[in-house]
């Protein structure tokens, strides 16, 4: 039964796994939320965007990277890679 499931369930799972690193990477990017948050600091700082909407859309672009970081960190702590 053992035998039976190392062989079966772990390639599964495995592939699992890194569907799932891969959903996170692409749902969570943290490049991406950096560069918008450089937009919206230049978009201030040339006069296109007020200050209310600056800090709202930078309080809103802080809460996404920390989400994101946190994501990121509980899929490092699930998957181990071996080396």
């Amino acid at each position: 039964m053992f035998l039976l499931d190392d062989v079966l369930l772990k390639p599964f799972t495995s592939i699992l796994t890194v569907i799932q690193a891969m959903a996170v990477e692409e749902l969570y990017d943290r490049e991406e939320i950096r560069n918008d948050m450089k937009e919206n600091r230049l978009l201030f700082e040339l006069g296109e965007r007020s200050r209310t909407e600056y800090e709202r859309r930078s309080e809103e672009l802080q809460i996404q990277l920390d989400v994101a970081n946190q994501a990121h960190e509980t899929l490092s702590n699930k998957i181990q890679v071996k080396q």
